[in-house]
């Protein structure tokens, strides 16, 4: 199911309160970023146990129970990870990965709450969660009946939110000042193929194992911590900040002038790292258009010319990576920019 609206995770815990005490929901999201914990969290607020069940791990009978014989009749008894007599959060996790069979188990406990004659308690929230298929997870396609019996939420991973949860929980201070910088690096969509990518959950991950190291964290561990756990995109350009912190090197100086670009071989991942940072300052920095230039942006202006002129003498591809539009060709900087240095620096516009 693709999403048409999503909610953030700041969003999310007021829309259970009011939707999930009435009705079940249905939680979409890709992988990694917080569905499971947001649920958790959710009927903590509310001081409900939070009793999970994973589609994946079940079989219609684990749902149903086993037959019962009571008197001169047989009946279901269902499992007493379910039957439970106070009110509790029932939280199905993986649903829409689970075979046909098991997804039809739930149809009556999800609608009528009920299974045999066993009835949620009053006060009892149900509430599902899975993959979409387009995240290459394992999902199958969920029976319209099924579908029907839910509201649907779609949640999206917000930086701005990942970085108050961050604060709170002891999330390592390295990790909360790179994204900062580079909030576009909490996510990435799922590759094609088996290989790590990005996540809120592979960031906390990468966390307890810095913590776990200290912070004299070798740079052959980092190197193998972050190739096994983020986009191998990211976690160069993790690594490369990294290596700012260590050596006092960050862009202001560059700007400043108080340093150059770094010249060494061996720091060609800082070197990347800094002209992708110089490209999102850019971004945020420049007006789009030029009568709104101030007199200190104006200044700036010539500076990034004098360092992009300087950046291209070491790197041309770093260089053009500062320049460059989007992945979807659209410009990422302002025309009126761009059109000055197709003009002024006529060795990167030919590279354009």
């Amino acid at each position: 199911m693709e999403a048409t609206v999503a909610v953030t995770p700041d969003q999310l815990p007021e829309l259970l309160l009011h939707v999930a005490v009435v009705r079940p929901v249905f939680l979409w999201g890709a992988p990694g970023i917080g569905k499971s914990s947001l649920v958790r969290t959710f009927a903590e607020s509310l001081g409900l146990e939070c009793v999970t069940l994973l589609g994946t791990q079940l079989a219609p009978e684990d749902l149903i129970g086993v037959p019962q014989i009571v008197g001169d009749r047989s009946r279901f008894a269902p499992p007493e990870s379910i039957a439970r007599p106070e009110p509790y959060c029932l939280f199905l996790d993986e649903l829409n990965a689970a075979s046909p069979e098991v997804q039809k188990s739930f149809y009556s406990l999800i609608l009528d709450r009920r299974i045999g004659n066993y009835e949620l308690p009053e006060g009892s929230v149900v509430i599902g969660a899975g993959n979409r298929a387009t995240d290459n997870a394992l999902a199958r396609p969920m029976a319209s009946a099924l579908v029907n019996r839910m509201v649907h939420l779609h949640l999206r991973a917000d930086v701005d939110d990942w970085l108050k949860w961050a604060a709170l929980n002891d999330i390592h201070p390295w990790i909360v000042r790179y994204l900062v910088q580079r909030p576009d690096h909490l996510w990435s969509p799922p590759p094609k193929t088996e290989a790590p990518f990005s996540t809120p959950r592979g960031w906390h991950m990468l966390s307890d194992a810095m913590h776990s190291c200290g912070d004299d964290i070798d740079d052959t561990v980092l190197h193998v911590l972050t190739a096994g756990i983020l986009t191998a995109g990211h976690a160069s350009a993790f690594r490369a900040y990294v290596k700012t912190l260590r050596h006092a090197y960050d862009l202001e100086a560059v700007l400043k002038g108080d340093l150059g670009w770094p010249r060494d071989p061996g720091d060609r991942d800082l070197l990347y790292f800094l002209s992708e940072t110089f490209r999102a300052r850019l971004v945020k920095d420049l007006p789009g258009a030029r009568e709104h230039l101030s007199p200190s942006l104006g200044r700036f202006v010539i500076r990034v010319k004098a360092m992009l002129i300087e950046l291209a003498e070491i790197s041309v591809e770093c260089a053009q990576l500062v320049i460059a539009a989007d992945d979807d060709g659209t410009p990422a900087l302002p025309t009126w920019f761009l059109i000055e240095v197709s003009r002024d620096l006529p060795r990167l516009a030919a590279r354009r």
